[in-house]
């Protein structure tokens, strides 16, 4: 697969078109009906959430949240495939691969109320934490892969970057020494052609992504991200090089924000009506539904039954978070030094006031 799609011949690896039809018969996964309905109504599942946070946003009910709509056909075979003792690195857009990782809704609303519990996902063995800071994460990754390879573990490492994070010195760093020490990593762009307002175009003079991935001396490919399949096939492909030994692999997601960068932003400011329109052509979702339903195994109907059956958990699990109590001050400011330092007992003493002030207005 990767001489075949070399990132320096600027092709995309595909296996179906926008409407659900195999292009690509060669590289199309073997899998069980019973799986591939799975996979699709996981995939229904994390955007159902997703949608449904974002509204929880608006209400006022949760903090600020990076939508993952659009982008469920990465998460999703990226899921399917890690096991429980490889590593996940996630960025902050990758709900479907968190929560096939064991990783519960309810854990990451937590986080995204403000709860380091958030972040203990007990459930979820080797799951680094979210991370905010662009590209950091690599490092770790590389670092993970380092240690599975000196420590001779049959592990790999998933480390999810965005576009945006392709312009960091970190995600440099990472390819770099991934590549000399040859160790087990599956590094994932998730080109949604935007670094919050910054289009890919003017973040790199690159033909592509992936093909950095030839610099570092590792292999690369870029491949459809919208096309379930073809990542389903290329993930598959990149943990067999991994699992042999052969070293890190790079791979270009293209796919596309549909949703804002996060709930403060407003992508009507840089992005136009008809480019979203082109895009909403290409929506995984849809493309894998048109699959399905063209092999007779779902339908509008099926899909109208169980969305109520979703968003009824979706729910259940929010009102659980919503409900978890007041957040310990002495999370925030007793455990992060023996000896408190005065700048910190500052911020300790104006949030107390702070506190005084918000308690005085709701009596």
């Amino acid at each position: 697969m990767f001489k075949e799609y070399n990132p320096l011949q600027e092709s995309m690896f595909q296996v179906i078109d926008n409407h659900g039809k195999v292009i690509n018969d060669k590289w199309m996964p073997k899998i069980e009906d019973k799986q591939l309905l799975k996979f699709y109504k996981d995939m229904l599942f994390a955007r159902t959430a997703d949608l449904q946070i974002v509204s929880y946003q608006r209400q006022g009910r949760i903090f600020t949240y990076p939508p993952n709509y659009g982008q469920e056909a990465i998460a999703a075979a990226a899921g399917v495939h890690i096991r429980e003792n490889d590593w996940l690195v996630p960025a902050f857009r990758e709900m479907g691969t968190m929560l096939a990782k064991g990783v519960t809704l309810k854990e990451l609303f937590l986080y995204f109320m403000g709860y380091e519990d958030g972040s203990a996902f007990t459930k979820a063995k080797n799951t680094l934490p979210i991370s905010v800071p662009i590209a950091s994460q690599l490092l770790h990754a590389a670092g993970l892969g380092y240690a599975i390879k000196y420590s001779k573990k049959d592990e790999v490492v998933y480390g999810f970057v965005g576009d945006g994070g392709t312009s960091e010195g970190d995600f440099h760093e990472a390819l770099n020494f991934a590549g000399v020490w040859s160790v087990p990593v599956i590094f994932i762009i998730q080109n949604n052609q935007y670094g919050i307002s910054t289009p890919t175009h003017m973040q790199t003079a690159s033909s592509s992504l992936a093909v950095k991935a030839v610099a570092y001396g590792v292999k690369g490919i870029k491949v459809d991200g919208n096309d379930f399949f073809a990542m389903y096939k290329a993930i598959e492909e990149s943990v067999k090089v991994c699992r042999d030994g052969k070293g890190p692999v790079l791979i270009e997601a293209v796919t596309y924000r549909k949703g804002a960068h996060t709930t403060s932003d407003d992508p009507t400011k840089y992005r136009t009506k008809e480019e979203e329109e082109m895009w909403e052509e290409r929506d995984p979702m849809k493309r894998m539904k048109a699959y399905l339903i063209s092999k007779k195994l779902w339908s509008d109907k099926e899909e109208e039954k169980i969305i109520p059956q979703y968003k009824e958990e979706v729910d259940r699990q929010f009102i659980e978070a919503e409900n978890y109590g007041p957040y310990p001050k002495e999370d925030v400011f007793k455990y992060l030094y023996a000896d408190t330092p005065d700048d910190l007992k500052d911020q300790e003493h104006e949030y107390d006031r702070f506190l005084q002030w918000k308690n005085s207005k709701l009596k």
